[in-house]
C-alpha cells in the first residue's frame, strides 16, 4: 500500500466512477452537488421576485431529456421537441448569465453539452430513424433497444472486468515496486479481455440465480469470492474451472472472510461519514491489498494440499522473483543494449551536449551524432522492460500467455530522435503553412468567402509553427510518456495562445484577433477547452508522427539545397512578420468577431448583418 499508494488509489476511484465497484466512495461528489444545488435554489429565489417565476424557473431546470425521451415514448415527438428545444434555450440564457466560462451558444463541446443535456440528440436520432423506417413508434422502439444493447456492452465490456483488472494491479503490486498504468490493458495484451467478461458475467449469472434463494446470498457471495483474483492471474481457464477452483478454495474459509470482511467496520464507516472521500483515499484501496494478500495465502494453501485446478494458477511471478539466468536469458537483448551503452556519450558534450539532452536539438548531423540517434531508438524500444531486468517490474516475458508485441508506429519511426536547425525551420514554416490553411479552409467552409487569415500577409501563422517547435524542444523529456506530453502540450500551447491573443490586442490598440467568448470552459475568450483538445492531440501527432517524417525527408535532401531553401523561406517570412508589424493584415473575416456578433444578435438582426 505504502509502495504504491498513487496507483492503487487511481485503480480504485477509476472503478468507482465506472460504477464498477465502490460506488459509494464518490458520494462526496453527489454531496457537493446538492450543495450546489440548494445555492441554486437560492439564487433563483432571489432573482425571480415572485413565486410564480420561481416555479417556473425551477421546473424548467428540474426538467431533463429523461422527460424528453418519456414524452417521445408517450408518443408525442412534437412536444418532446418542443421540450427539448426550450431547455437549450434555458440552459443556454442560464450560462450566459452565470459564468462566461461556461458559454454555450458556439463551439463543438458547447454543441455536445446542449445535445445530451436537452435531449436533442434523442429527439433526432429517433427523428432519422423513423424516416428511414416510415414509423415513428418503430424509430422510438429501436433507439429503446440501441440504448439498452450499448447500456449492456458498457456494463458487460468494462464495469463487469474492471475488478479483474484492478485485482491485477493490486497482484503485481506485492512483489515488484514498479506498476506502470500499461498493466491497465494487460488483458488487452494477451488478448484475453473478452474471456475475462465472459467468466465474470457466468460468475454474475450464477449469484443472480443463487440470490433467488435466502441461503445463497450469503454463501455464494464467499464461494464466489475469489474469481476476480483467479482470472487476473490466468484469464485463460474457462468460467466453469474459475467458478469451481473459488469455490474449492473458499471451502472451510467463507466464516472466515466474513469475519476478515467485518473487521473493516471501523473504516467502512469512516468511509461514511467522510461522504466516501475516506474511502477513496484509503478505505478502498487498503482493503483490496489486504485481500490480495488473503487470496496469494489461500492459492499458497490449495497448492500445498493440490486441490484440482490450482495447477492453472501457474502465474509464479507474482509471488516470486525470476532467477537471475532465466531474466538474462529471456531478456538478453535487452540487456545487451544496456551493456553496450556507455556511461557518458562521446561527441555530445559541452553546450552541444546540453542541447541536444535537454532539448532534443543537434546543429549539424556528424557522425557520432547519428551514432548516438541509433542508440537512442534503441532504448525506446526496450525502455519498458528496463525495470523487468532488474526485479522491478513484472517480467511481462515470463508471463504463460505471450503479450502481443506490436511494432509501434512511434517506435518504427524513432521519435526520441534530435532535430537539426534546417529541420525545425521546415516543421515551423510547415505548420504555420498548414495552420493558415486550416482556418482559411475553415472560414471558407463556414462563410462561403476566401479570406486570408492572420495577421501577416504570406500563407503563414506562426503561432502554429511555434507550438510545434516548442513541443519539440522545449517538451523533449516529456516523449517518454505521452500522458505526460499530452498535460503539457495542453499546458504550454494554452499559455502561448493566451498570451499571443493578449500581446497582440494591447499592440493593436485593442483589437481582438480572435474570442472563443460563448464556447465551453473558455478563459476570457482567448483560449477554450476544446481549442486545447485539438492543441493536445495535434502535439501528439506532431511529435510522434508529423515531425519524425518531416526529419526523414529533410535528410534525404542535399544539406547545400536544404540551405538554401531555408534561408530564403526565413528571410522572406522575417521580412513579412517586420513589414506586419507596422501595416498588419486587417479587415472583415481576418478575426473572430464578425462572427461572434452574428452569433450573439437577434435573428433579424444576423439577417441584416449578412445582407
Amino acid at each position: 500500500m505504502k509502495k504504491h499508494y498513487v496507483i492503487f488509489v487511481a485503480a480504485c476511484l477509476i472503478a468507482a466512477f465506472l460504477a464498477a465497484e465502490f460506488k459509494s466512495s464518490v458520494n462526496f461528489s453527489t454531496a457537493q452537488s446538492y450543495e450546489q444545488t440548494y445555492g441554486q435554489i437560492q439564487a433563483d429565489m432571489n432573482d425571480a421576485g415572485d413565486s410564480e417565476t420561481y416555479m417556473i424557473k425551477t421546473s424548467m431546470r428540474s426538467i431533463g431529456w429523461e422527460e424528453v425521451m418519456r414524452t417521445i415514448v408517450e408518443g408525442n415527438t412534437d412536444a418532446g421537441k418542443s421540450m427539448s428545444e426550450q431547455i437549450r434555450q434555458n440552459a443556454i440564457e442560464h450560462a450566459e448569465d452565470g459564468n462566461p466560462a461556461f458559454g454555450r451558444t458556439r463551439g463543438v463541446f458547447a454543441g455536445i453539452v446542449n445535445q445530451v443535456s436537452s435531449g436533442s440528440i434523442i429527439v433526432t436520432a429517433v427523428a432519422a430513424i423513423a424516416s428511414i423506417t416510415g414509423s415513428e413508434n418503430l424509430g422510438v422502439m429501436v433507439m429503446i433497444v440501441l440504448g439498452a444493447l450499448l447500456m449492456f456492452a458498457f456494463w458487460f465490456l468494462i464495469q463487469n472486468v474492471f475488478p479483474v483488472v484492478t485485482r491485477r494491479v493490486f497482484l503485481e503490486g506485492m512483489n515488484y515496486k514498479r506498476i506502470t498504468p500499461q498493466r491497465f490493458v494487460f488483458l488487452l495484451r494477451i488478448r484475453k479481455w473478452l474471456k475475462a467478461s465472459w467468466i465474470m458475467f457466468v460468475k454474475y449469472i450464477f449469484y443472480s440465480l443463487w440470490c433467488l434463494t435466502v441461503v445463497g446470498i450469503a454463501v455464494k457471495r464467499y464461494s464466489y469470492y475469489m474469481v476476480p483474483f483467479i482470472v487476473a492471474e490466468n484469464p485463460g481457464m474457462t468460467a466453469r474451472q474459475a467458478i469451481a477452483l473459488s469455490r474449492k478454495m473458499m471451502k472451510g474459509h467463507k466464516w472466515e472472510c466474513f469475519v476478515f470482511e467485518l473487521s473493516f467496520a471501523g473504516w467502512e464507516i469512516l468511509s461514511i461519514v467522510t461522504f466516501g472521500l475516506f474511502g477513496v483515499l484509503y478505505t478502498n484501496p487498503y482493503k483490496t491489498a489486504v485481500f490480495t494478500r488473503y487470496y496469494a495465502a489461500l492459492r499458497a494453501l490449495a497448492k500445498e494440499k493440490e486441490i484440482p485446478g490450482s495447477e492453472l494458477l501457474y502465474d509464479t511471478y507474482l509471488y516470486e522473483t525470476a532467477d537471475p539466468q532465466l531474466i538474462k536469458e529471456t531478456y538478453h537483448d535487452v540487456l545487451a543494449v544496456v551493456e553496450n551503452t556507455p556511461e557518458k556519450e562521446t561527441g555530445l558534450t559541452g553546450w552541444r551536449g546540453v542541447l541536444a539532452r535537454n532539448f532534443g536539438i543537434l546543429l549539424f548531423r556528424r557522425k557520432e551524432d547519428r551514432e548516438y540517434e541509433q542508440r537512442q531508438a534503441e532504448m525506446v524500444e526496450i525502455y519498458g522492460l528496463i525495470d523487468d531486468t532488474q526485479g522491478e517490474a513484472y517480467p511481462v516475458r515470463l508471463y504463460p500467455v505471450p503479450e502481443e508485441r506490436r511494432r509501434k508506429l512511434v517506435q518504427s519511426l524513432n521519435y526520441m530522435r534530435h532535430y537539426s536547425v534546417w529541420s525545425l525551420i521546415v516543421v515551423f514554416l510547415g505548420l504555420s503553412f498548414c495552420g493558415w490553411l486550416w482556418e482559411v479552409g475553415m472560414h471558407l467552409v463556414s462563410y462561403g468567402n476566401f479570406v486570408n487569415r492572420g495577421a501577416l500577409h504570406g500563407p503563414w501563422l506562426p503561432i502554429y509553427g511555434t507550438g510545434a517547435i516548442l513541443i519539440l524542444t522545449v517538451l523533449y523529456r516529456f516523449r517518454r510518456n505521452p500522458a505526460l506530453e499530452f498535460a503539457a502540450t495542453i499546458v504550454v500551447c494554452g499559455f502561448l495562445e493566451y498570451m499571443t491573443s493578449l500581446i497582440m490586442e494591447i499592440a493593436t490598440g485593442g483589437m481582438k484577433w480572435w474570442d472563443y467568448s460563448g464556447y465551453f470552459l473558455n478563459l476570457n475568450g482567448r483560449i477554450c477547452a476544446e481549442g486545447l483538445l485539438v492543441f493536445g492531440i495535434g502535439g501528439l501527432a506532431i511529435v510522434y508522427v508529423i515531425a519524425p517524417i518531416v526529419d526523414d525527408i529533410v535528410s534525404r535532401v542535399s544539406e547545400k539545397k536544404l540551405k538554401v531553401i531555408c534561408v530564403g523561406l526565413t528571410a522572406v517570412f522575417l521580412f513579412d512578420a517586420g513589414y506586419s508589424q507596422f501595416h498588419p493584415n486587417v479587415g472583415k473575416g481576418v478575426t473572430d468577431i464578425q462572427a461572434r456578433e452574428a452569433s450573439e444578435a437577434p435573428a433579424h438582426s444576423e439577417q441584416r448583418s449578412i445582407s
